[in-house]
């Protein structure tokens, strides 16, 4: 069984920062991309940045210069560092992650995972 877990939401204020991390567990053999989601309410899931195994990042527009997103390959972890933080980005935050493990014990498949969701709410 494969499971992301987030960590690291909470309530802040405008300017202020949060550092969001998410840990993937279970019969994995290798991580692919791995992205943080955003969903506020009434509005639709959007991308706010993915980072490749090597390393390549890309982000929204709206987070560019502000958010950082970074993994530990061998922790299988992936973080995001949130400073100068806006009202505008109150959202539930999720981890997502495209990664391999054993389908049956002699073959392997690429699978995409969710994490539950961390909410972050920043205060004007």
């Amino acid at each position: 069984q494969v499971q992301l877990v987030e960590s690291g939401g909470g309530l802040v204020q405008a300017g202020g920062s949060l550092r969001l991390s998410c840990a993937a567990s279970g019969s994995i053999v290798s991580i692919n991309t791995m992205d943080w989601y955003r969903q506020a309410p009434g509005k639709q899931r959007e991308l706010v940045a993915a980072i490749t195994r090597g390393g390549n990042t890309n982000y929204a527009d709206s987070v560019k210069g502000r958010f950082t997103i970074s993994r530990d390959n061998a922790k299988r972890m992936v973080y995001l560092q949130m400073n100068s933080l806006k009202p505008e980005d109150t959202a539930v935050y999720y981890c997502h992650a495209n990664l391999v493990r054993l389908t049956t014990p002699t073959s392997l498949g690429e699978y995409s995972y969710w994490g539950q969701g961390t909410q972050v709410t920043v205060s004007s």
